[in-house]
């Protein structure tokens, strides 16, 4: 799993993320960023109220939250989602000794390549690279 500092990174980046069901999410606040959260539509939804994506806890789930705006939680992608940000950039992945190696292209005959003990963890840093 990409650590707190990689998600907001990669949201000071401009990744956006539209949430559905099986993304996971930390709250970002304090005493709140090491409990990690899944959307489902069994526990938490996403919901629309006013213009603004709201994510509901239904149920009495999770300490009798109701809901947290967007802009209160960071997304943290899985392996997946990372490699569609990466798309037809994406080169080869690579187990090292000490981790994961991911390649991406910039542009044509342009490879580059960063590193992580973790695998989403290296695919995040190839997406903050681009």
């Amino acid at each position: 799993m990409i650590t707190v500092e990689l998600a907001r990174d990669l949201v000071e980046a401009g990744v956006l993320w539209e949430p559905a069901a099986g993304d996971r999410f930390v709250i970002d606040a304090e005493l709140l960023t090491g409990d990690v959260f899944w959307i489902s539509d069994l526990t938490v939804e996403v919901r629309s109220y006013g213009g603004r994506s709201l994510l509901g806890f239904n149920g009495t789930t999770e300490w009798a939250l109701d809901s947290v705006t967007l802009d209160q939680a960071l997304w943290l992608p899985r392996e997946d989602q990372l490699r569609g940000l990466l798309g037809d950039r994406l080169s080869a992945v690579v187990r090292t000794a000490t981790g994961w190696r991911v390649d991406y292209a910039t542009g044509p005959g342009d490879l580059h390549s960063v590193q992580d003990a973790d695998l989403e963890c290296a695919y995040a840093r190839a997406v903050l690279a681009l």
